[in-house]
């Protein structure tokens, strides 16, 4: 017993890391970003970095076994981690960061546990909400502590809301979901972690994003696939793999949401 809490930490004491050091490292800086932009174009934030920072050190100081991998590092260091096969933290300190320097309420810290290439354990914490998302091998998904009850939509594909990324889609498959999409409506967010738990939590029935790293989807998806929701990339392979490989995500609430509207993907894809 003492080797397997060794090996597999508390995923209530894990929250609580995650909530206290976004409370003290994140939402003081809102109010005053300081932001840079990295090479991709993308940005980074003082607040990505000390939320990392703070992070690592508390992680590290309560489980030194387990080494982190975070976004805000180099490739080779992340490809390096991800080989050694070791027990790894994944972390994205600030997901939403592009929100979150425009002062748009949608961001969120997202962490998760891979053992032997698997997913173990993950939390997706947004402190504007004070919501935080989590789940382990030994537990259900859990919204603040309390089981997190999917709503299973009964609808049908026309009548359904979808989560959709559209800048990162194949032109011609954006250009089709925006003159002719096969279902009700749909709303883009901009931070991947907490487009998964969104859906997890029913609030929105469909998902497509067309280009996601590991730190962006690892805990996310695995609350997501805890409440029974299905997921697979747009050539029908598991999203989840321990890989920097950036990866495609059509998920679904349910299996006959997530059948009618894959197929329809892959229908348009091959007809364009």
């Amino acid at each position: 017993m003492a080797i397997k809490h060794f090996m597999t930490p508390d995923l209530q004491h894990v929250q609580s890391l995650v909530i206290a050091t976004a409370r003290t490292e994140l939402l003081p800086r809102l109010a005053h970003v300081s932001r840079q932009t990295k090479a991709d174009g993308s940005f980074v934030t003082e607040a990505d970095l000390a939320m990392q920072e703070r992070l690592t050190a508390r992680l590290q100081a309560q489980w030194p076994h387990i080494r982190l991998l975070g976004e805000e590092m180099s490739a080779a260091e992340q490809t390096r981690l991800l080989a050694d096969r070791q027990p790894l933290w994944c972390l994205d300190p600030l997901d939403g960061t592009s929100n979150f320097a425009a002062g748009i309420p949608y961001f969120a810290v997202s962490l998760a546990l891979i053992q032997q290439g698997q997913v173990v354990l993950g939390v997706v914490y947004d402190p504007l909400r004070d919501e935080c998302f989590a789940a382990s091998d030994d537990t259900p998904a859990t919204l603040n502590g309390d089981p997190l009850q999917r709503a299973c939509a009964d609808l049908a594909l026309p009548q359904s809301t979808a989560v959709v990324d559209f800048k990162r889609l194949p032109t011609s498959l954006a250009a089709r979901l925006a003159s002719a999409p096969p279902y009700a409506s749909q709303r883009s967010f901009g931070a991947v972690a907490l487009d998964w738990c969104w859906l997890a939590a029913g609030r929105g029935h469909l998902y497509l994003h067309g280009k996601q790293n590991l730190w962006d989807y690892a805990a996310g998806h695995f609350i997501f696939q805890h409440t029974g929701g299905h997921a697979a990339t747009l050539t029908g392979e598991p999203v989840f793999t321990p890989a920097l490989q950036a990866r495609t995500a059509v998920a679904a609430v349910n299996s006959e949401l997530f059948t009618a509207w894959h197929a329809w993907l892959q229908t348009t894809l091959t007809d364009t």
